[in-house]
């Protein structure tokens, strides 16, 4: 009998444990799909937007690479190096006739390559400078290259559509390079642009927030994209940030996603 009611007590201890274990489980099941549903009615009261704001800007700054070169016999190198300096002085002539400073302009050394008699006698040595390989030397060319970093955009602008062919009717084998313009004050206007375009992100959020009867409540987060600087016209953009350097006048874009709380 002793053993009967024994067996008895662990059954109904067992079956309390398993009732517990099962309510605890309930509950456990029950706070989860609470906490969803009080997340997934979170989200619902929130919205992320995209603001931008843009800005034409003239550039400040230019810069103008080109270069002029004579080709000489190896007999009359030294003759060769005289007509450099007398071509750089009439350049360095034209270009202050031209509204451009001293300290705008650097003149960089002269580089000598040799000129063979075949292509397929060009050589190179251990630190890479080309050579002749035998006795195919026919000549050198030398080549200075002048810098142009300056405020002054229109006078450079119409200096470099000049040059070329002035010089040429000088006698000087010149050629003009790359014109790149900059605007100088990116920095500032970059702060400026980021408070235009949250203005405008939350504009937009307000005018969606109305449309489906909520109220706009505060900003939750915000992050900028990259800056894309283009011509004027251009839709050109990259997802690093597009910087152009061939146009004068410039159009700057920030964009702005921002997160904000809807108020029903």
């Amino acid at each position: 009998m002793e053993e009967i009611q024994s067996k008895c007590k662990k059954s109904g201890l067992a079956l309390v444990i398993m009732a517990l274990i099962l309510g605890a489980s309930l509950f456990a099941s029950t706070f989860w799909v609470s906490a969803m549903i009080y997340k997934v009615k979170a989200l619902n009261f929130s919205i992320s937007v995209t603001g931008s704001a843009e800005k034409i800007v003239k550039s400040d700054i230019v810069k103008w690479s080109s270069n002029f070169s004579r080709t000489t016999t190896p007999e009359l190198l030294k003759e060769g190096s005289s007509q450099m300096k007398a071509d750089l002085d009439t350049i360095l002539k034209k270009f202050n006739d031209s509204g451009i400073k001293n300290d705008e302009i650097t003149v960089q050394t002269i580089t000598i390559s040799p000129v063979c008699d075949s292509s397929n006698n060009v050589m190179y040595d251990q630190y890479g400078k080309q050579t002749c390989g035998g006795n195919n030397l026919s000549g050198y060319t030398l080549q200075q290259t002048i810098l142009i970093e300056s405020s002054e955009i229109d006078k450079v602008t119409k200096l470099t559509q000049e040059a070329a062919g002035y010089f040429i009717d000088q006698g000087i084998i010149f050629e003009s390079k790359s014109v790149e313009y900059y605007y100088n004050k990116l920095a500032d206007l970059k702060m400026d642009l980021i408070s235009e375009a949250t203005k405008n992100a939350r504009e937009r959020a307000a005018r969606i927030a109305t449309s489906t009867g909520a109220n706009l409540g505060n900003l939750i987060s915000a992050g900028t994209g990259v800056f894309q600087v283009t011509s004027v016209n251009s839709t050109e953009i990259s997802d690093y940030g597009f910087y152009d350097t061939s146009s004068v006048d410039k159009k700057v874009t920030a964009i702005v996603r921002a997160s904000f709380n809807l108020n029903k």
